[in-house]
């Protein structure tokens, strides 16, 4: 039982940088898309969405990353429970 929830907390992990990297490239293209559009010089428009899918991808990887931390940590009072039982 314990296995198969580290399994699932590593996996949950491991879709974070996918989500990441499916942000900065779907922005990217989206950015190529509106270069060739418009027809703009300098790829201004790929830059542009570049970093509106890093921020944005930094963004959901913090928040879910800190979601999944504190599902992995123990109880507050997990140290004093355990010498309790001990006890």
């Amino acid at each position: 039982m314990k296995d198969d929830q580290e399994s699932r907390r590593w996996m949950a992990l491991a879709g974070i940088g996918i989500e990441f990297a499916a942000a900065v490239g779907g922005f990217c293209l989206l950015g190529f898309w509106i270069d060739r559009h418009w027809q703009i010089e300098g790829h201004w428009g790929v830059l542009i969405c570049a970093m509106l899918g890093i921020a944005g991808g930094m963004y959901n990887m913090i928040r879910q990353a800190l979601r999944v931390s504190k599902s992995m940590s123990p109880p507050p009072n997990h140290e004093k429970r355990r010498l309790d039982e001990d006890v």
